[in-house]
């Protein structure tokens, strides 16, 4: 008789493996190749300068302190616009998500406004708020707000409903269902919105600097575009791909103390 031979376990689930230097290689891979390009001549260093070169223009702006100006001048703006439009986002989320009323009453509004271009609406925040700051908080607290309040009420709507029965069926409060299964069931959802919001906060500070502001990332990377400085403008994009990778970590980390019960 044969030896028995033990079964290979295929219940993973696609849990995902990690891979913590392949991200690393890849991405070295990529500047070496721009990099030896730019050096062999096929790349034009007009229309694309090297990895050297943009470095060496982000240790200039750091340097001479313009790099801090303006990325200070930009968080001034995505900071309060992405905290009133998350607040008012959950709120009215929150709200479609539970009551029965407000999802009838708020849907159709959020869907039809939600395709709007909040970029496009700028020069009539211009006109209620003026020239100055207001209007681009305002801007991306709008720009904000939309996807907060979908991804609020769809995660709602997306927990099971056998828990909130059950939950009814032992004879928990209202409080308590909502408390202690709607929104730790909807939690996941929610903070996958902040990062669709974060980033959306990000696209809108740099298109308003670019209509209207003197400091911040955006206007910086217009100037140096206009001048065609695209070693300083290639830097620009560094600067906010950089800004929204530190955006992710933070949200990151949030998640994961937010969802430790998962």
């Amino acid at each position: 008789m044969s030896e028995r031979q033990p079964i290979q376990f295929r219940g993973g689930g696609f849990d995902p493996v990690p891979r913590r230097s392949l991200p690393w290689v890849v991405f070295a891979g990529l500047i070496g190749l721009w990099q030896l390009a730019s050096d062999t001549g096929l790349l034009s260093p007009l229309f694309m300068p090297s990895p050297l070169a943009v470095v060496k223009a982000l240790h200039a702006l750091w340097i001479d302190g313009a790099l801090v100006g303006h990325v200070v001048a930009s968080l001034k703006r995505i900071v309060p616009g992405w905290i009133i439009g998350t607040a008012a986002g959950l709120a009215v989320g929150l709200s479609m998500g539970i009551f029965s009323a407000a999802r009838a009453a708020g849907l159709p509004i959020v869907s039809a406004l939600f395709p709007i271009p909040k970029i496009a609406l700028l020069p009539l925040l211009i006109l209620w708020f003026g020239i100055g700051e207001p209007s681009k908080i305002a801007t991306i607290a709008l720009g904000v707000f939309f996807p907060t309040t979908i991804s609020a009420y769809t995660a709602c709507d997306a927990v099971p409903r056998n828990l909130i029965r059950m939950g009814q069926s032992f004879g928990l409060p209202g409080r308590d269902v909502v408390a202690k299964i709607l929104l730790p069931g909807a939690m996941p959802g929610i903070l996958a919105g902040f990062r669709i919001s974060s980033s959306v906060a990000l696209l809108l500070v740099v298109a308003a600097e670019m209509i209207g502001a003197e400091r911040g990332v955006g206007a910086f990377v217009l100037t140096a575009g206009s001048l065609m400085q695209t070693d300083q403008l290639l830097a620009g994009v560094v600067l906010l791909s950089i800004l929204g990778l530190l955006i992710a970590w933070g949200l990151g980390r949030l998640e994961r103390a937010m969802l430790k019960w998962r």
